[in-house]
């Protein structure tokens, strides 16, 4: 390990001023059951599931990173899942007790654990706060039985309503999965889900379009799902009615109350740094001359087995300078406001000519507005990201 971070300090092409914020992801691979739609590193816990071996692992994972992040101070942690929630709370606070342990923390560390209904008994969100849960990031998805059931999901509306009265009672910042274009619904439909949603008086809204991914059951099963105009219509009501309710969209997919961005996404979007331990966890580290890719075992008996040798890395690579500014831009131009423009040489290592051709191209499409410090994209833009992001593609002969 020692010979490999001396390798990470050498010099490089890149030349970063300085690294960015520094986050811990922490995945729990466990649910109670795949939802139809799911293409995250989720796994049946079939009866008992191994918490604390698990927990073993992740201790170990972690310590094996230390020489990587030597120094540096974590900003956020995020326990997402599977189901983190599956976790008792003692198993949580064995969790963020190693943690603080290994690591160094900011006094106002926010740290979100993802939550179901499905899997919510009455105080175990309060232990899960006492446990050092600053944050609680909870799956609702619809109010409806309807298409809680369409979606394979284990919780009904009235256990979607009981959680939400807990995570407010216990935390002064929490937020509601919601999603939309689901099969089946109408905006009558989705205006219903959105006034149960906003009744919570919620400090954050993160709203998906229900998408069907590779490798998942609707992907081989195919439910009918609203067209494409509808499908902008709800969006356009879900914006209309969160800023309304004083929820500002700050992010394709997050909605919230001035002081109550989740600051570990925020990260991610400003191509920030995170660690990833735990089964498929991904990362992403700088050094002065070279940004770093890793990912962890994605097997969850495989990633224990290994994470307890020290070995809990399945690849790492350097990421190629001339890949850099799609990975920046992918993430960056999510954000509502944009970004300064001197963060792109900050996060990258690289001059902004790398990028000005296609700037030039944005522009002239209207999908972009610049001045001497910041880039946001337009509202033509915002509905037309895929296609403006896609301007950023390496070239072939990077």
């Amino acid at each position: 390990m020692n010979q490999s971070v001396i390798q990470l300090h050498r010099p490089g092409q890149l030349q970063l001023s300085a690294l960015p914020p520094l986050s811990l992801y922490i995945h729990l691979p466990w649910c109670l059951k795949k939802c139809p739609y799911c293409d995250f590193n989720s796994h049946e816990a079939k009866g008992e599931f191994p918490e604390q071996r698990y927990l073993d692992a992740l201790r170990a994972d972690l310590e094996s990173s230390l020489p990587l992040i030597w120094g540096r101070s974590v900003h956020s942690i995020f326990i997402g899942g599977g189901t983190p929630s599956l976790f008792s709370p003692d198993a949580i606070d064995r969790l963020l007790s190693d943690v603080r342990a290994l690591l160094r923390l900011e006094a106002d560390t926010e740290i979100t654990l993802e939550a179901n209904p499905g899997t919510f008994e009455k105080d175990r969100f309060k232990a899960f706060r006492e446990a050092g849960v600053t944050r609680l990031s909870v799956g609702v998805q619809s109010f409806d039985d309807r298409f809680l059931q369409a979606l394979g999901r284990v919780h009904s509306a009235d256990q979607a309503r009981a959680a939400l009265d807990e995570a407010a009672r216990h935390f002064e910042t929490f937020n509601i999965d919601l999603m939309y274009a689901l099969p089946g619904q109408t905006l009558a439909d989705l205006d219903r889900d959105l006034d149960i949603a906003l009744g919570f008086n919620p400090p954050h809204l993160s709203v998906y379009h229900l998408t069907l991914e590779p490798n998942t059951y609707f992907a081989k099963f195919p439910p009918a799902l609203p067209d494409e105009d509808l499908a902008y219509a709800m969006l356009d009501r879900i914006t209309e009615r969160t800023g309304q309710a004083g929820l500002a969209r700050y992010e394709v997919s997050a909605y919230a109350r001035a002081g109550h961005r989740c600051f570990h996404n925020w990260n991610y979007w400003q191509f920030g740094d995170y660690l990833g331990i735990g089964a498929g966890a991904h990362g992403k580290l700088s050094f002065a001359h070279r940004v770093l890719r890793q990912v962890r075992w994605r097997d969850p008996q495989l990633y224990m087995d290994n994470a307890l040798k020290g070995q809990p890395m399945a690849s790492e690579e350097e990421v190629a300078p001339g890949e850099l500014p799609f990975e920046f831009m992918l993430n960056a131009l999510r954000l509502r406001e944009g970004f300064p423009l001197a963060l792109f040489n900050e996060r990258t290592g690289l001059p902004l000519s790398r990028i000005m051709p296609a700037l030039q191209q944005a522009e002239a499409k209207g999908w972009i507005e610049r001045d001497l410090a910041q880039l946001r994209p337009t509202e033509r833009g915002f509905d037309f990201l895929s296609d403006l992001q896609e301007l950023f593609l390496p070239d072939e002969g990077h």
